[in-house]
């Protein structure tokens, strides 16, 4: 027998048009696009689907939200109510969860939504008097283990302690004619509204969800026991020393990380200049080691020639023949050399003979013309000479350098 099709709850339900309705938000591009980071906007979404799925009274959103510096910017909200626990009896506390751009990296604005009604407790511990609220999970905010469901968990025990708004009675004539000073007040009193008798009010994407629910009057709380408020502020103390003790471990691990980071970073900055210098030192290796191969084969030719000229030094020769060109380009060297400096002795000739009054200054200009003619050609010839006898000599080396690799 096939058992009947389950039926989907509101939870359900409203977990499935808020998926639809962040699907199109967040999938939106160009000025319309949503302003928050591309590599979050799946978690972001995951976060406000387990929200609506645990409470179903909070409704996602989009809205114009305007900063405290004049910015304006259409941001993610949820906006409902979400149950305490106060005395045995179950209100409705109404809020609007703003996700800031930085969400989920940095926590979302919290603010309480009360009705006309309504009025914020005066120095409440955790609401401030425009009805932002402050609570330790928000200022131990953790990316990315921090999430809405955990956060309204916290508010709803927070403010199960302490609720931070009250119905304002309203005065019975009596009590006006008493000029009663101090009127009373008592906790919100917001009745949860179940599904069923839900209407359908607000849609997103076009689906349609039920609004929340209308507050109506509690009957007025008695007197409370001392021992239960002291027993309430003792839990919320305990619970502020420990996400005060998380932060502060927090802030200590977040300062060790950054220690570890900058070790790391003067590691690798070691590192990259050990591997210059060891790059540096290879090139070196190989200019040395070429090197070494030029000298080796000057020392080949140096003994190869003491070798020959070792027994001519025995027997006396003539000074002219001690150094003979070995080739012809050598002899034309040596002849331009003694040519060059043989002018350049004449010239200095001259000049002293013309100082001396020797030789007239018409003749000494003549022959000092002469002669530097003939110097510059002997010298353009012994630069020619030399650029080829280096061309020989590379040539010689090439040809020597296999019987040395």
């Amino acid at each position: 027998m096939v058992p009947p099709p389950t039926l989907p709850t509101a939870s359900t339900q409203a977990a499935q048009y808020a998926a639809q309705f962040l699907n199109q938000a967040l999938s939106q591009r160009g000025p319309s696009a949503l302003p928050y980071s591309e590599d979050v906007k799946w978690l972001i979404r995951n976060h406000l689907v387990s929200l609506v799925e645990t409470f179903p009274s909070l409704h996602p959103k989009s809205a114009l939200f305007t900063h405290n510096d004049g910015r304006s910017a259409t941001l993610l909200q949820a906006d409902g109510t979400f149950p305490i626990l106060f005395s045995g009896v179950v209100y409705n506390i109404p809020a609007v969860i703003w996700l800031p751009e930085p969400y989920p990296r940095s926590p979302p604005l919290v603010y309480l939504n009360p009705t006309r009604d309504m009025v914020i407790k005066p120095n409440h511990p955790h609401v401030d008097r425009s009805g932002l609220v402050h609570v330790p999970y928000l200022r131990s905010w953790i990316f990315p283990s921090s999430n809405l469901v955990d956060l309204v968990r916290s508010l709803s025990h927070l403010f199960g302690l302490d609720p931070p708004l009250f119905t304002r009675q309203t005065p019975s004539p009596s009590q006006t004619q008493t000029q009663s000073p101090n009127p009373i007040v008592r906790p919100v009193v917001s009745q949860p509204v179940t599904s069923s008798t839900a209407s359908p009010s607000s849609s997103y994407g076009g689906r349609v969800f039920p609004p929340p629910p209308q507050p109506t009057p509690p009957p007025t709380v008695a007197a409370e026991d001392p021992a239960e408020v002291f027993r309430r502020n003792a839990i919320g103390k305990l619970v502020g020393m420990v996400h005060e003790d998380m932060a502060a471990m927090r802030r200590a691990r977040e300062a060790e990380m950054d220690g570890l980071c900058s070790v790391q970073a003067d590691l690798k900055r070691r590192e990259e200049e050990l591997s210059r210098g060891l790059r540096e030192m290879t090139e070196e290796k190989e200019t040395l080691e070429q090197q070494l191969q030029m000298i080796l084969m000057d020392t080949d030719v140096i003994e190869g020639w003491v070798r020959e000229n070792e027994m001519k030094r025995r027997r006396e020769v003539d000074i002219d023949d001690v150094f003979v060109p070995a080739e012809d380009l050598s002899r034309q060297m040596v002849e331009c050399t003694a040519a060059d400096l043989a002018a350049e002795d004449t010239i200095y000739a001259l000049d002293k003979a013309v100082q001396d009054g020797a030789i007239p200054f018409e003749a000494y200009l003549k022959s000092v013309r002469v002669l530097s003619r003939e110097q510059f050609f002997h010298r353009a010839l012994s630069a020619r000479v030399r650029a080829a006898q280096v061309q020989a000599q590379v040539a010689s080396m090439a040809a020597r350098a296999p019987q040395y690799g």
